[in-house]
């Protein structure tokens, strides 16, 4: 990609991240208050501090979903780093390389039939 290009949406992109700071800060308070609710909830063993806990997570899940609009935040972050990654001209690493004996064997086996045909 055109390095215009890059720089132009790396800006975009980092415009719209720095916009939604605020919610995502608020969504990542939100999941505590809601992981707080259920570890405690499990924790308890009175019926009062369970409601309570279940209240307390349930607020958290209402103000998490009040912050969705972090989502696009988190996006324009994600869209930050393939950016920085093109501009680097880093490969996006691959997955496909495994250490699978069958894989192996037919890539030795191609390379051994090239030699082959040439000698």
């Amino acid at each position: 990609m055109n390095k215009f290009w890059l720089i132009t949406f790396g800006i975009i992109a980092g415009i719209v991240a720095l916009s939604h700071i605020g919610p995502m800060i608020g969504l990542a308070v939100s999941g505590l208050i809601i992981y707080m609710g259920v570890h405690f909830y499990l924790q308890s063993m009175s019926t009062a501090k369970k409601v309570w806990w279940a209240f307390v997570g349930i607020i958290g899940a209402i103000s998490a979903i009040s912050n969705a609009p972090a989502l696009i935040g988190v996006a324009a972050i994600a869209a930050l780093w393939m950016i920085y990654r093109q501009w680097n001209n880093k490969p996006a690493t691959s997955f496909t390389e495994t250490n699978d004996p069958f894989t192996n064997f037919e890539r030795e086996w191609s390379k051994l039939s090239k030699q082959e045909e040439y000698k």
